[in-house]
């Protein structure tokens, strides 16, 4: 009984241990992912992001995941895989600052693009504010 303890105790600390000593653990790009889930949320609500916008970041963020999972699935994570999983981070991570920054809003947040199809240009030499159709470019003279 003596020995068998010491065995018990040796099993236990090595069936508790052996997923702590895997290489699957990511907490940067785990933390990476929150913060940008957390960024498109915040975009949501203030109305820098359109719904659409957001599904589409969103969708991004899954196949993030799912990279991930499938990297670590083997139990695993190698260096080329880590490359991988930061390139598609860095990816949506550009595409959610693009999106935030690129005009279109919903502030009132009814699911439509509060500035669609209108592009407000200035008459020559007056203050005064005037529709510019398609056809018409900003720098045409």
């Amino acid at each position: 009984m003596k020995t068998l303890k010491p065995f018990i105790a040796a099993c236990l600390f090595a069936t508790l241990s052996a997923p702590l000593l895997a290489q699957t653990a990511m907490p940067r790009v785990e933390q990476r992912q929150a913060n940008q889930e957390r960024r498109i949320e915040q975009g949501e609500r203030s109305g820098a992001l359109t719904n659409r916008e957001a599904a589409r970041l969103e969708r991004g963020q899954a196949h993030v995941e799912r990279m991930e999972n499938r990297a670590a699935a083997d139990g695993k994570v190698t260096p080329r895989e880590r490359a991988r999983l930061d390139q598609a981070q860095d990816r949506e991570n550009r595409r959610i600052a693009e999106q935030k920054r690129d005009r279109q809003h919903d502030l009132n947040h009814d699911g439509r693009n509060d500035n669609q199809g209108r592009r407000v240009g200035r008459w020559e030499g007056q203050g005064e504010a005037r529709h510019v159709g398609p056809r018409e470019g900003r720098g045409r003279r």
